[in-house]
């Protein structure tokens, strides 16, 4: 499996797959099977799946501890600015999400 560290704007075309229906597409990322992701807020921000389902591993902050999520289509986590965290798909399908200012 490889990591990768991004920056995402909403602008991007990184990591956007044409298999996935436009609907769907428009305005999100595709995350591939095999890859993991590192993302870092820079504000306030939603993480929303809208495709397929996601293995989150949060960051411990002075607050909790490490925590690990499942998100599917629809779910969503708030995080705050600096909250970092590493996505990857829970299936072999890959996933779909959003990543906006909250």
């Amino acid at each position: 499996m490889s990591a990768t560290t991004t920056v995402l704007s909403p602008t991007s075309a990184l990591c956007r797959d044409a298999k996935v229906p436009p609907a769907v597409r428009r305005g999100a990322w595709q995350l591939e099977t095999g890859r993991a992701i590192t993302l870092q807020a820079s504000g306030p921000t939603t993480l929303k799946v809208r495709q397929g389902r996601v293995w989150v591993t949060r960051d411990a902050t002075a607050h909790w501890g490490s925590e690990d999520l499942v998100l599917g289509p629809g779910e969503s986590l708030a995080l705050a600015k600096g909250d970092r965290l590493v996505m990857e798909p829970w299936d072999g399908f890959g996933a779909t999400y959003t990543w906006d200012a909250a």
